[in-house]
């Protein structure tokens, strides 16, 4: 698709803009748009019958606005038309992600903001809300809001806001504009969401390979037998099913209490190995942190990890389940395990880590329902890890098995990557066609017109 430019252009008078058609203007945000700032929650009157819903800075997020079991607050009648909201009010959030900008919809009931949040209403009916709010998630998107130097936490004042100078075409423009993005948004967010489903089903079959890989073998031919074991089902039959401690020749936990403090950190030394580091997918060194060697060696030895350990959490959540598994890498050392953090060190004459770690991760979600504690967050201990169980073929398969994996992965992996680049690419189309249409720098008129008609 491509697009012609406008005629003329002429400077706009606003650095960060540049040229604007010949017949925009760029006038200051307070000449087009009322801007409130939300009221202060007074938690000494949360109570009785003049209570509000109202709406908070994480309420409002790009392009929508959550109205989900919102608090209440005190706003007296008299203060409604200050203090609340109407459809088609813009909702800017001060902090946070300065900025972030959504469009009230069509709803029924009172509801406030809380100081947190600016509200935008238009001053005439020339303004088109849609086209502002794709103005403002340009400038956002682009820096365009500077808070450096207001405090130590960036927020963007009311101040500031109002004097913000935007592009303002005619309000047939700005209507016709609005309407072809978002009618171009929609389409390229439909693409990113098929291949975000795409990467899920990915994602999905990956696991559910490797699982069967690890559970039944690569030979789909050989005679099964029943494990014993509800979640593993038949095994090949001359697997052994066996617990992580009978394979295992030694295993530790990370350091509890004052052991380890963040006071303890230093920029080099021996790495310490943290739950972040330790994914289902193999192991994450991108995030590194370390502590003295000397302090290590009187007072921490016997926490230590060498290449080719297996690596577990002791601790997970619903998208990092307690559990899952990886190989320590090759170079690792000098090394040791955080809190939480399980190292088993396993006999090589009967069990790979590669094939273990991936048996582990596999039955990860399984053992976690059955093995862990807590209600926020499961944990398993030390001593119950050491009980789970795991199909074990002969060595020579395991590294079959483990060969195969890797190759399958791999595939998943490239797949998966090449789905994030084309959501990627998606995504830069959209932000640039946005800018290129709220500056001026697309003609789009026409185009919308006759998608219109």
């Amino acid at each position: 698709m491509s697009f012609t430019r406008y005629p003329k252009y002429k400077d706009s008078g606003v650095e960060w803009l540049g040229k604007v058609p010949e017949h925009w203007v760029t006038p200051p945000l307070y000449l087009r748009y009322a801007s409130d700032l939300g009221k202060m929650l007074d938690t000494s009157r949360i109570n009785g019958d003049h209570l509000t819903k109202y709406l908070r800075n994480v309420d409002v997020q790009w392009g929508a606005i959550n109205f989900d079991e919102l608090p209440e607050m005190d706003i007296e009648q008299s203060e409604f038309p200050r203090y609340t909201i109407k459809s088609g009010d813009l909702l800017v959030c001060e902090g946070g992600e300065v900025g972030r900008t959504a469009i009230v919809p069509t709803f029924v009931g009172v509801i406030g903001f809380q100081k947190a949040l600016h509200r935008l209403r238009a001053l005439s009916h020339d303004e088109h809300p849609v086209f502002m709010f794709h103005c403002l998630r340009w400038a956002a998107e682009h820096g365009v809001f500077d808070v450096s130097g207001v405090s130590t936490i960036a927020h963007l004042t009311g101040e500031q806001l109002r004097k913000y100078r935007f592009p303002k075409p005619s309000g047939n423009e700005q209507a016709a504009i609005a309407t072809f993005l978002d009618r171009e948004a929609a389409k390229i967010d439909a693409l990113v969401t098929v291949q975000l489903q795409l990467m899920d089903l990915l994602k999905e079959k990956r696991q559910a390979v490797i699982s069967h890989a690890v559970t039944k073998g690569i030979n789909p031919d050989v005679p099964m037998k029943p494990s014993g074991v509800e979640w593993l089902g038949d095994v090949p039959e001359h697997w052994r099913v066996v617990q992580l401690g009978r394979v295992t020749i030694s295993r530790c936990d990370g350091p509890f209490g004052s052991g380890l403090k963040s006071e303890h950190y230093t920029d080099s030394g021996v790495r310490v190995i943290r739950l972040q580091n330790i994914r289902r997918e193999g192991f994450s060194g991108s995030d590194e942190a370390f502590i003295d060697t000397e302090y290590y060696e009187l007072e921490l030895n016997g926490h230590d990890v060498v290449s080719g350990d297996v690596l577990i959490s002791g601790l997970g959540d619903d998208k990092n389940t307690v559990g899952r598994a990886c190989v320590a890498p090759v170079g690792i050392e000098p090394a040791m395990v955080k809190a939480d953090c399980f190292r088993f060190r396993l006999d090589i004459t009967q069990a790979l880590p590669e094939f273990v770690a991936t048996a582990l991760s596999s039955s990860s979600a399984y053992d976690a329902g059955i093995l862990s504690s807590g209600s926020t967050r499961s944990r398993i201990p030390l001593t119950v890890m050491a009980t789970r169980k795991i199909a074990a073929p002969p060595l020579e398969e395991q590294v079959q098995i483990a060969a195969f994996v890797k190759a399958e992965a791999a595939k998943f992996d490239a797949l998966t990557a090449e789905a994030k680049r084309a959501v990627d690419l998606l995504q830069e189309r959209r932000t640039a066609l946005i800018s290129a249409a709220v500056t001026g720098q697309i003609d789009v008129r026409s185009y919308a017109e006759r998608k219109a008609a």
